[in-house]
């Protein structure tokens, strides 16, 4: 089945240069399957889908493919938190153990709902190694989280919260609804707005769900002190995410039905561009699309809002975060400030740009893990594929 590239779907004829750009990518980066999706002013003009599912190359990937985006997860989640504050359920400012009471401990006591989403909570990863199973038992790793101990006074640093962000944020939401996260988007935005984005894969859908392909060399574990923070952020337990053989056996993990059933609201959600672009272009248009609510302007603003810009304990250079999101940096200048934007380990990611009511969107099954040296040359997102793409329809919209 293998063959010349054939790029399907829709693309205005003024981001042709962006369909350019995704063709390169399976030319330049040995693409081999993946999905890209622009909205602008509400209205999608690229949606885009090309190559296979698999390695080998024997199967097509189709209009209605998903796979797990990873960390592009982050972003769903803290729509559904800024949704509850807007409703007047939580307030973002008030201590975690307000809505939930064993989080109060060991340093945690004053942590901030805003704290978690910003990433200067001061819990981004666990003290202790814990089998990789344990990640789609809810009510181990809630009871993990209470446990855990603040690596440094809240709010006075950053540090990715790769992991905990979504355990945190998840028992926050079940506590004020009664329902899981996952629940809480499907019913409230996903279906809404009918973005084929699952946290939580539903059965009708597992036939459609393809596998992560691992990455290649190099892997950052490789070149990192074992006893040094940044790998404890990112390689709990056990330097899952950082080399070799263990992260092969950990994107095998993350493949397996048991994962994908799961709710893991830091990192397992299931989509595509169309879905992801879809829900970002409620945001990137205000808060409402088709006249369909997700958020008040107020609570777009209330992300937009810095809360870090420096370091931190884990980039490369620095970071700078919003509410829940990321923004534009000295490190990440994106063209217009008001933009909002995350993605996802291995390559996928979303751009939400308030100034030009713009949203895009990027989804692969081939992850890639680049050195700092490629990744500190990328405007607008860390992966050199989804940086070309980004850039295209920038360019394009400046012609």
């Amino acid at each position: 089945m293998t063959g010349e590239i054939e790029i399907n779907g829709f693309c205005e004829s003024r981001f042709d240069i962006a369909k350019e750009a995704f063709m390169n990518n399976f030319e330049q980066f040995g693409e081999i399957g993946a999905s890209f999706a622009v909205t602008l002013n509400g209205k999608t003009v690229v949606d885009i889908w090309a190559g296979y599912t698999d390695a080998a190359k024997t199967s097509f990937w189709e209009r209605d493919t998903i796979v797990n985006v990873f960390s592009t997860t982050k972003i769903m989640t803290s729509i559904c938190v800024l949704m509850l504050a807007d409703k007047n359920l939580l307030d973002l400012d008030s201590p975690v153990c307000k809505y939930w009471p064993e989080f109060g401990t060991n340093g945690k006591e004053k942590i901030t709902v805003r704290h978690v989403l910003s990433h200067t909570a001061g819990v981004p990863s666990c003290e202790e190694a814990f089998p990789q199973e344990d990640l789609v038992d809810w009510e181990k790793m809630v009871k993990l989280m209470e446990k855990q101990k603040t690596w440094w006074e809240p709010g006075t640093n950053a540090g990715y919260h790769a992991i905990t962000f979504g355990f945190i944020l998840g028992e926050i939401v079940r506590r004020i609804t009664g329902k899981t996260l996952g629940t809480y988007f499907k019913e409230n935005i996903a279906q809404p707005l009918d973005a084929d984005f699952y946290i939580g894969i539903p059965k009708e859908c597992e036939e459609r769900i393809v596998d992560l392909i691992p990455p290649e060399a190099p892997f950052i574990g490789d070149i990192l002190d074992h006893d040094s923070i940044i790998y404890k952020i990112l390689g709990i337990p056990g330097g899952w995410n950082l080399g070799g053989e263990i992260t092969k056996e950990h994107i095998k993990f993350c493949n397996s039905l048991g994962f994908r059933k799961a709710e893991i609201p830091a990192s397992n959600g299931s989509s595509n561009a169309r879905a992801v672009a879809r829900i970002a272009s409620a945001i990137s248009c205000g808060g409402e699309v088709d006249n369909i609510n997700i958020l008040s302007q107020n609570m777009i603003d209330e992300a937009l809002k810095e809360q870090f810009n420096g370091p931190g304990l884990l980039f490369i250079d620095g970071i700078r975060y919003g509410t829940g999101f990321g923004l534009p940096s000295k490190w990440k200048p994106i063209q217009n400030p008001n933009t909002l934007y995350w993605g996802g380990w291995g390559g996928s990611v979303c751009i939400m740009d308030l100034n030009a009511k713009l949203s895009i969107a990027y989804v692969m099954n081939k992850m890639r893990i680049q050195t700092p040296e490629e990744t500190r040359k990328n405007k607008y997102a860390s992966d050199s594929r989804a940086n070309l793409l980004v850039s295209s329809v920038y360019e394009a919209l400046n012609q």
